[in-house]
This record gives structure tokens, C-alpha cells and sequence, in this order.
């Protein structure tokens, strides 16, 4: 695929509205800890369960019913690459994350499937990765300020299907209370899946998806998850309690899930 720099208005809608996620400065420079990135127990395949009507999950057998092989771009642990296995021969995963690359080798070698693992940062280190049957990715497009040749490299890798994965707003969306709770600013609303649609029609791919609800099942009161939150929000730990309590406060809710294919294009 070719595609022209600067050629796409929903290319440069979607690095616009995440730009707007930045971190004002003065809060980030008092942060104790880095407010990005997630532990690796959140990403394990193994502490995972297949969700069994997910629409990703059918769309991508589709493609694996005689077997085949898959890229896992962004892979963390290898959820969402491993849910595949059967009927997938092949895993492939790739991330910049050591650990989380070692959480992805432990799970499939349990998992007695064929695997290989590239460390890189996608598409800048996409040449050290195969063309496969089926590309997945999976909960990672919302941190691509530079979408276009993130997707073109997807595409370019998949001799049959690019299946992604993202929520229908932003991750980050559902912690806007505790923004406003503990430091008084607003946040965001946007990008959504309906500005990555946009980007992908813009690069004439032939896409189809569906959405659907899922309950929300992160359990709130975890430590981990507490943690996790209070580091985002660049709060000290010994305020993890303050954020334990934020967190019981918010509305449950169902996240809604969208699964986005498109079969590869060739120029």
C-alpha cells in the first residue's frame, strides 16, 4: 500500500485528539513514578480467559479453519494471539517489552504451539517480522499518535486478514471522574473507534466491523489495579487508599468493544 504524508484528514484528526491525552507539565514533573505502562500480570495470557462470543475471536477462526500462522502486533503477554491456539499452528508475538515478550514465551510454550517472539517497536522494527496468515491487534491502537504507517505495516504483513481490537472511547476515558476529583482538570473525549474507522476509510481499505457490550471485570479493589490507577493519575502510593476509595465511587459500566477487519490489499 502507498499511501501520501499528510493525505489523510482522519489520519491527522486522530494525532490531533490524542495529543490532547498529554500529561500537563506541572503535574507530570512532582509524579513520583512514570505514569505509563502496565504491569505484567495484567497482560498474561494465562490469567486470561478467552472471551468465547467475542466477534474478534470469530472473525479471526475464519481465516485459521485449516490451520495457519499469527503475528500478534503489540502482543503484551499474548492474549489475545494465544486465544487462537487452536486452531493457529504458529504464534508470532511482537512488542518493545522484554518482560512482557517473556510473559508471551512462558504462556505459549505452555500452550504447546510453535512460537517466535520479535522485540521492536511496530512499524518502525516491522521488517524483522514475517508475513503471516492473519495479523491481530489488539487494544494498542489508541496509543499510535502516527496511525497511517502503523496500519500500513498491519496490512503489508497479512496475506489474508488484519483483525484490531480497540474499545469504542478512549482506555483512559472511564478515569476522567478521578482527574477531575483529585487535580480539577477535564480530560478529553475523544479519539473513538468511529475516528479509527475514519482513518482506515481514508486509506481505502475494504473494512467491516462489529460492536459489542462486555461487563466491565476488572476487579477495582485489586491492589495491582489500584496501583496501576494511582501511578496514571502520578499520585504518591501512600495515597492508594484515597484512589481505592475513588474507584469504588465510579458508575459500573460496560465497555464497549469494537472488532475492525479488513482483508489485505496489495498496489
Amino acid at each position: 500500500m502507498v499511501i501520501g504524508p499528510g493525505s489523510n484528514p482522519g489520519a491527522r484528526r486522530w494525532s490531533e485528539r490524542l495529543r490532547e491525552w498529554a500529561i500537563p507539565e506541572e503535574i507530570l514533573a512532582q509524579a513520583p513514578e512514570p505514569p505509563w505502562g502496565f504491569p505484567t500480570a495484567v497482560f498474561r495470557a494465562s490469567a486470561r480467559r478467552p472471551d468465547p462470543d467475542s466477534p474478534s475471536l470469530r472473525v479471526e477462526r475464519e481465516v485459521l479453519a485449516g490451520g495457519g500462522d499469527v503475528l500478534d502486533v503489540g502482543c503484551g503477554g499474548g492474549a489475545a494471539g494465544l486465544a487462537l491456539v487452536p486452531p493457529a499452528t504458529q504464534v508470532i508475538g511482537f512488542d518493545p517489552s522484554p518482560d512482557l515478550l517473556a510473559a508471551f514465551e512462558a504462556d505459549a510454550s505452555e500452550a504447546g504451539v510453535a512460537h517466535s517472539s520479535v522485540a521492536g517497536t511496530w512499524p518502525d522494527d516491522a521488517a524483522e517480522a514475517p508475513s503471516v496468515d492473519l495479523v491481530v491487534c489488539h487494544h494498542v491502537v489508541y496509543n499510535v499518535p502516527s496511525i497511517e504507517p502503523f496500519v500500513v505495516a498491519l496490512d503489508d504483513h497479512a496475506r489474508r486478514r488484519v483483525v484490531v481490537e480497540l474499545t469504542a472511547r478512549h482506555p483512559l476515558s472511564a478515569t476522567a471522574p478521578l482527574w477531575r476529583r483529585f487535580w480539577g482538570i477535564e480530560r478529553p473525549d475523544g479519539p473513538t473507534a468511529e475516528d479509527f474507522l475514519a482513518v482506515l476509510q481514508g486509506l481505502g481499505l475494504g473494512v467491516r466491523w462489529d460492536r459489542r457490550r462486555r461487563p466491565f471485570v476488572r476487579d477495582r479493589s485489586d491492589p495491582v489495579h489500584i496501583a496501576m490507577v494511582r501511578r496514571q493519575l502520578c499520585l504518591p502510593a501512600e495515597r492508594d487508599d484515597e484512589v481505592a476509595r475513588a474507584l469504588a465511587d465510579l458508575d459500573d459500566e460496560s465497555n464497549e468493544v469494537v472488532t475492525i477487519w479488513w482483508d489485505p490489499t496489495r498496489a
